[in-house]
């Protein structure tokens, strides 16, 4: 039995709570919040866990074995890095810090004291990402074009960080583990309009190795909410929207054909049909699952055999690249940026 200790306990963290308070193969022995209410709120619903105001304290119980950080970013790298330099497995919400500096002295700190270090990225444990991921690494949709990603809302609005770091860190996640390879550069816009010095609305182009091009809207000013991604490749399409739970993926058998005419230009709509296909709409079964205790299995997968999880702290620190290339982006006017990755 794996014993948890999960500090926050706000909008994130009863639902980690309630996931590893199982008693199946872990159980929460503490919480952790600065909020009275809240911690008066996880008694009432569980009577049986401790709480408390002082993570220091917490993290130093000898009877802790794995913490879990589901605070404001800023606060990321202190916790984490407290938890793994007391011998503790680290599960943190995304993103893992608010810089690379700290996202690398995490990962630092992890491989230093053996301990496992786990990415909250969700959306790269659900069921229709990881079809989607088969797909691609089969090559059914052939040679990947570019890949469209939206995901907005209207709120909630962060003060923190900007809709890139809270949005659009699932998106570069989820981009990089389908394409298996991390951008080379991003150039990015945004607009603050509601908070000075946080942007409300992000958009960005990510350039993967292949000449993949990657688009990210993230927006919490937004009527409607969104998580709607389109893979554009050269033999087939794909869909994924994540706010269908009965059929979250389509795959389109269309295609733009290379093939051109006698004529040096399309001089009719019917010439223009030639050169394109439309084939039939395939929705394949997507089992049930759930994203979240997916998460929570993993990572306590990894705690019991030592494996590294699939959003390990190096894969959460290539998408805090990409956040502050975005940010640099931004403030120089949407200039392209080169980023670094873990091989160079």
């Amino acid at each position: 039995m794996v014993r948890i200790a999960v500090i926050g306990a706000g909008h994130w963290g009863p639902n980690l709570i309630a996931n590893f308070h199982d008693h199946r193969r872990s159980e929460v022995t503490w919480v952790v919040d600065l909020d009275r209410d809240r911690r008066e709120a996880v008694t009432l619903r569980f009577p049986d866990i401790r709480v408390s105001d002082d993570a220091a304290a917490v993290i130093a119980d000898p009877a802790v074995d794995a913490v879990v950080v589901a605070t404001p970013t800023g606060t990321h790298f202190a916790l984490a890095s407290a938890a793994l330099e007391a011998g503790k497995h680290v599960l943190v919400e995304k993103p893992m810090a608010a810089n690379v500096a700290d996202a690398e002295a995490l990962c630092e700190i992890a491989e230093a004291a053996g301990r496992t270090l786990m990415v909250g990225h969700i959306f790269i444990y659900n069921g229709a990402s990881q079809q989607a991921k088969g797909y691609l690494s089969d090559d059914e949709l052939g040679r990947i074009y570019y890949v469209s990603m939206t995901r907005t809302n209207l709120g909630p609005i962060r003060v923190d960080v900007n809709a890139a770091w809270d949005l659009a860190s699932h998106d570069i996640a989820l981009a990089s583990y389908w394409l298996d390879a991390e951008p080379v550069s991003v150039s990015a816009t945004g607009r603050d309009w509601i908070n000075p010095g946080v942007e409300d609305a992000v958009f960005a182009t990510l350039r993967y190795p292949g000449d993949v091009l990657v688009h990210l809207h993230a927006s919490w000013l937004h009527p409607s909410k969104t998580r709607d991604i389109i893979v554009v490749g050269e033999k087939r399409m794909l869909s994924f929207d994540d706010m269908s739970l009965t059929e979250p993926l389509r795959i389109y058998d269309k295609q733009v054909s290379p093939a051109r005419t006698s004529s040096s230009f399309v001089d009719s709509l019917a010439t223009f049909r030639m050169m394109v296909r439309e084939g039939d709409i395939r929705i394949p079964k997507v089992p049930p699952s759930q994203p979240l205790r997916n998460e929570c299995d993993h990572f306590l997968d990894c705690i019991e055999s030592g494996a590294t999880p699939i959003t390990d702290g190096r894969e959460g620190l290539a998408v805090v690249r990409v956040l502050e290339a975005i940010n640099q982006s931004m403030r120089e006017g949407g200039r392209e940026v080169r980023i670094a990755t873990r091989g160079g």
